[in-house]
């Protein structure tokens, strides 16, 4: 593989003091293992994952109805181990129950949920009151005679009555399904009939910059294609709605109280559908001794989150941030902050006023959303009081050093960390991380978690020092997808397990220095071949992003008859600088110069927006799919479809 122009030699920036590294979540579990050195840790961690794992769940005093006889079973190979064999459990108990008789943790005082919405309001709920709601939801969709394997969808934002239904959907033994409150109705019922739901939680509308959003009418329209539906529970249900469960009145008919059902540790618990950036979604599987254990394990050894956290994700349940946010939180005692609103609504400092209101310590975004706020100035951050904030997490796409850069000093005041983090819906959580102990570059990853046995290969599948590679990883881990929901196994198999036996390809092409940061470039079927130089766009667009013109871009690879490919820049433009055919070539020819000559793209192209996600990710494949004028594919995760038409409009014109 081709060796890249991305800024490997970028200086250490930060470093952690004494204090914090001997206070660390990281170290006092390392110490706790009988390790002093971490790069002794690391080495044990990844060749033995089980035992890793079994001090993991033992640190996280995860419980057990019944003990498990053997933390990992991989006789059946990599690709399929057993977790927690023979035991039996419920993640929520874990993430509510022992905390009502934890010791010096008051249950009646300590904070769980906090919630604001897009007009200001505010909600709270201790961790006692957040049980009892869920005991509440919990017997109240057992009346309903939902159970142990039923798979129930949330079709809501980010409302408290989301958090409680998802915990008492999996307090029931029922296995929950997180729906983008974006969805419309294919979006949706394509995803309730490929889970062949039972049930649905929902909410009749939200609002969105200001806006009404109705999903009573997507659910009208889409229930009779929705056979397997027996039961809706609406939120705020309008009145005289037929075949739907008002929540707000028939819920707190039920008592507070509800046992949770103790389940076979690995039964499923979870279905993620995965973002769609790279082809059709696919329905991830998690069970409870899974996804809960490894969001809470990175948690507290990538964002060292202790109870006296409060941690902010920017997110919607229908990314695997969302359920990681929860699960992580309350696994660890500490408190999570959602907000159901636009970040900019009704001004552009909404995600730094959310941050000093609540006193938020941890604050999670993704680059984009940065490269997004980044225009608008410094001012909007300095006018809030974010002295509380330990660190800003990121995650969902790479970061350019300018936006890295712009987070480190103006919102971090040079003196925090940015724990940048990457992995998947798959994964329950990172591959990579910051952690700590370890000083940062911008842009990198100073350690791979705790427990993944991560690396970087070439085309033979050996790992290599200071070249780009594929990301991969060599030993099972307790987050690991179970496969994909009611999909054939060969596509799980194909998707991950190829092309080389015993290696987890992750899609990601990446890098390690040899002074052991590590990079992420964009995903591998990103990765474009021009005259047999073998580039990731994320070097294009790095150069691009980090011009004045430019508010953000994506590059994709486009065929060429000489070349194999070529690449295509698609740019939007900062509010006011004028688009023309002379700003097309300075594009063009700063790009050339900066990556070389025969790099150069073929064209650059003004559009008004990128076709994005709700979480962020640019969809790159439609823009050649528009460009090359072939069918969409599915379309489902985008967050504003109209942004296609607007798209084509500017490519044809």
């Amino acid at each position: 593989m081709a060796s890249s122009t991305f800024p490997f030699n970028l200086e250490v920036v930060w470093e952690p003091t004494e204090s914090e590294i001997r206070q660390s979540n990281l170290v006092q579990f390392m110490q706790r293992q009988g390790f002093h050195n971490y790069e002794e840790f690391e080495a044990w961690a990844a060749r033995n994952p089980e035992h890793f794992w079994q001090a993991v769940l033992e640190d996280l005093e995860i419980g057990f109805d019944v003990p498990f006889t053997q933390c990992m079973d991989a006789s059946s190979g990599l690709t399929h181990p057993r977790w927690c064999v023979d035991g039996r459990m419920n993640i929520v108990a874990s993430c509510l129950d022992k905390w009502q008789t934890a010791h010096q943790f008051d249950p009646t005082v300590q904070t769980a949920l906090i919630w604001e919405g897009e007009d200001g309001s505010v909600r709270q709920f201790t961790y006692a009151e957040l049980h009892a709601h869920v005991g509440q939801w919990a017997n109240a969709l057992r009346s309903l005679d939902l159970g142990a394997g039923d798979v129930i969808g949330i079709y809501m934002p980010m409302i408290p009555e989301t958090i409680i239904a998802f915990l008492a959907i999996m307090r029931i033994g029922a296995v929950a399904l997180p729906l983008f409150s974006g969805f419309g109705t294919t979006a949706m019922g394509d995803r309730m009939r490929a889970g062949e739901a039972k049930g649905l939680i929902m909410t009749s509308e939200f609002r969105r910059n200001g806006k009404v959003i109705s999903l009573q009418s997507v659910l009208e329209e889409a229930r009779d294609d929705i056979p397997c539906l027996q039961h809706v529970v609406m939120v705020d249900a309008p009145k005289g709605l037929a075949g739907v469960h008002d929540a707000n009145t028939w819920v707190p008919t039920f008592p507070q109280q509800a046992e949770p059902a103790f389940l076979p540790a690995d039964e499923p618990c979870l279905v993620l559908y995965t973002s769609g950036t790279t082809g059709a979604p696919k329905g991830a599987v998690h069970t409870h001794c899974g996804f809960p254990v490894k969001a809470a394990q990175d948690m507290s050894h990538c964002f060292d989150v202790k109870t006296q956290d409060i941690v902010f994700w920017y997110t919607d349940m229908g990314w695997m941030m969302g359920p990681w946010l929860i699960l992580g939180t309350l696994l660890l005692g500490s408190t999570m902050l959602i907000y159901e609103g636009a970040p900019t609504y009704p001004r552009v400092d909404r995600i730094w006023s959310l941050c000093a209101r609540h006193q938020v310590t941890i604050l999670g975004l993704t680059p984009t959303l940065v490269r997004m706020l980044k225009p608008h100035g410094v001012t909007m951050v300095q006018n809030h009081d974010l002295s509380h904030l330990r660190g800003v997490g990121s995650t969902g796409s790479p970061w350019d050093p300018a936006s890295w850069q712009w987070i480190f000093e103006h919102v971090l005041e040079g003196r925090k960390p940015v724990f940048n983090y990457t992995g998947g819906t798959e994964i329950s959580g990172g591959i990579l991380g910051c952690s700590l102990i370890r000083p940062l570059k911008p842009c990198s990853f100073n350690v791979a978690v705790p427990g993944i046995a991560a690396d970087v290969v070439n085309d033979q599948g050996v790992g290599v020092i200071g070249e780009i590679g594929e990301l991969v990883i060599r030993q099972p881990w307790i987050g690991m997808t179970r496969g994909f929901w009611r999909d054939p196994e060969n596509r799980y198999h194909d998707t991950y397990w190829q092309p080389w036996p015993d290696l987890w390809r992750h899609g990601d092409l990446a890098v390690q220095d040899k002074e052991g940061f590590w990079f992420v470039l964009g995903r591998s079927d990103d990765t474009v071949l021009v005259a047999g130089k073998r580039i990731g766009p994320t070097e294009y667009e790095q150069v691009l992003n980090g011009l004045p013109q430019v508010a953000e871009s994506a590059a994709v690879g486009m065929p060429d008859p000489i070349k194999g490919q070529e690449v295509v820049c698609f740019c939007v433009l900062q509010t006011g600088v004028q688009a023309d055919g002379g700003l097309k070539t300075m594009l063009m020819d700063v790009v050339a110069e900066q990556l070389g000559r025969p790099l150069r793209p073929r064209a650059v192209l003004f559009v008004p927006s990128l076709p994005k996600t709700r979480n962020a990710k640019i969809m790159r494949r439609l823009l050649v799919d528009i460009y090359l004028d072939l069918p969409l594919g599915d379309t489902s995760n985008l967050e504003d479809p109209a942004v296609l038409q607007a798209i084509t409009e500017a490519i044809r014109a």
